[in-house]
């Protein structure tokens, strides 16, 4: 990289919001969720507005430097901070504006779902958002968005309904259905190819305050037999519940069945998208999966709290994540034999395998509606690698990748390893939208700009 001519106009705007490698900031501004990314962009460009996006996507094109674009949240592959990248962080734009009355929210690219949920709430409304709050809003949308409502309302990328994107060539454009409808489809699944989104608006929807809630522990010589009953009420499940499952250690916690208080168990979670009462009777058969849970934990629950149940797990910096993925259309017998015993052959004991039943709302709309390639699948399995020591990075990331490969199918690109299939493990996770993703990408980026995520080459002129 040659030196920035100190007199571009990004200088003087940015200020110390312009940080360099030589910066006591740098550090600190480098650093993201994920402790097992190291990297070292040439400049963090930390804005605050969209014009400000552009004046520093013009001052890389003049550095010769590809573009890492930093939301507010986890993206668990570190692509955010791109080695050697101008990375736009968009962490200090995180403005939320409700309009109640016509049920949406106006979304700064930098937000978290905890500010999205504290600002709808007020109002008794949500969006499909994560199922942990410190999570970033741009990155999972434009990845798809699985959440506590996927079943009920769908994806947050299904949500949304308009976005302010900053295009490779400088242009500030509001894609929708009805302006640049090409960009709009391709941001919802496409991930952040496109540009740099500095607002999204999203539609909103009735929940809460309060919703019932159930946590329903089975022991590990029941996980197999549970899960197999899940698999068969599945197809029948209401929309309004959308649960996980997930293999899991067991806290020291009294709230907890004292016989696997420390140990290991599948926990299967879910709230209800009704009035209370009914919701309680919605939850209801997910405790009695298998012979039946050992313990179960009810609501109601705020949703705000529900929805950052499970931020404790997940500490920013000090720990180290290797997340993979793969969806599925069926969970036979032997793959669940297979998850639990691979369960119990994991290095870390802070790892989870989490199972997730999609359907419902996701598969309402046609394939083709968005750039999504997997609203057809009924299922997703998530090993998710969770540990501390750096030391023991081989095992834990090994042990991710034995897990998908028991399951064979394609990868949900908000939980993707390090990307390391490459390619094609783009194409296959995109499938039939790929190719027009392709000619989107050379509408918008034809240099591929943005190539730091996961990456959809610009089709061939």
């Amino acid at each position: 990289m040659r030196p920035a001519a100190s007199t571009h106009p990004a200088y003087a705007r940015l200020g110390s919001r312009l940080v360099s490698p030589d910066d006591a900031a740098y550090d600190a501004a480098r650093a993201v969720w994920n402790g097992m990314v190291d990297h070292r962009p040439a400049l963090i460009a930390r804005v605050r507005a969209a014009d400000e996006v552009a004046l520093c996507l013009d001052l890389a094109g003049e550095l010769g430097l590809p573009v890492s674009i930093r939301g507010g949240g986890h993206n668990v592959a570190g692509l955010a901070v791109g080695e050697g990248s101008l990375t736009i962080d968009c962490s200090d734009m995180t403005s939320v504006t409700v309009d109640a009355e016509r049920r949406r929210a106006r979304v700064a690219g930098g937000a978290r779902w905890r500010d999205v949920d504290a600002a709808a709430q007020a109002f008794g409304l949500a969006t499909p958002g994560g199922v942990v709050s410190d999570t970033g809003v741009a990155g999972l949308t434009l990845g798809g968005g699985l959440g506590w409502l996927r079943r009920t309302y769908g994806l947050s990328c299904d949500a949304l309904v308009s976005a302010e994107v900053v295009t490779a060539d400088g242009r500030v454009v509001r894609a929708s259905a009805d302006e640049h409808p090409d960009l709009f489809w391709a941001l919802r699944g496409g991930g952040g190819n496109f540009g740099v989104v500095t607002e999204f608006e999203f539609a909103l929807f009735p929940v809460g305050p309060e919703v019932a809630t159930i946590l329903a522990v089975y022991p590990m010589t029941g996980a197999a037999a549970a899960l197999r009953s899940l698999r068969s009420i599945a197809p029948g499940m209401p929309n309004e519940i959308s649960p996980v499952a997930v293999l899991t250690p067991v806290p020291e916690d009294p709230m907890f069945p004292e016989a696997v208080r420390g140990g290991d168990a599948l926990m299967v979670l879910g709230m209800a998208v009704a009035a209370v009462e009914a919701g309680r009777t919605l939850l209801a058969p997910l405790a009695e999966l298998g012979d039946g849970a050992i313990g179960t934990l009810h609501g109601p629950t705020p949703y705000v709290e529900w929805q950052q149940f499970f931020d404790a797990d997940y500490p920013a910096h000090t720990m180290r994540y290797y997340w993979k993925s793969s969806f599925a259309e069926d969970l036979a017998d032997d793959v669940i034999a297979k998850l639990v015993e691979q369960f119990g052959r994991r290095p870390s004991h802070h790892s989870t395998i989490d199972i997730w039943p999609n359907l419902g709302a996701i598969a309402a709309l046609p394939e083709a509606a968005t750039a999504f390639g997997k609203r057809r699948a009924a299922w997703l399995v998530s090993p998710e690698s969770n540990w501390e020591d750096a030391a023991d990075d081989g095992a834990n990331v090994a042990w991710g990748r034995e897990v998908v490969a028991a399951i064979g199918g394609e990868a949900y690109l908000n939980f993707p390893g390090l990307l390391e299939g490459g390619d094609a493990q783009v194409r296959g996770s995109h499938g039939e939208s790929f190719d027009r993703l392709a000619r989107v990408k050379r509408a918008y980026d034809p240099d591929n700009r943005f190539r730091f995520n996961a990456n959809v080459r610009p089709a061939a002129t």
